[in-house]
């Protein structure tokens, strides 16, 4: 099982792949993603996109500032202000 996954800023693609997990750093707090989850949208604070590439893998940490995520059937996809 994976989930597709874009991170995207207004200048550019950062990241498009399949990944197991990614936890974003909501307004609300963080909340997780896997395949197959709800639609969802939030959004997002200053803090670290945890990316997990298979299970019980240590995640990468991307730090992102403000934007938005949304999950839908085709994935998740982050709309960062700033990224990297």
């Amino acid at each position: 099982m994976t989930l597709h996954f874009e991170l995207v800023t207004p200048e550019r693609l950062v990241l498009s792949e399949d990944v197991y997990m990614v936890v974003v750093p909501g307004t609300e707090g963080e909340f997780g993603v896997l395949e197959g989850h709800a639609p969802f949208m939030s959004t997002v604070k200053d803090g670290t996109l945890k990316v997990y590439d298979r299970d019980g893998a240590e995640p990468r940490a991307i730090h992102v500032e403000g934007g938005f995520a949304e999950v839908s059937e085709s994935g998740l996809t982050v709309l960062a202000e700033r990224a990297g």
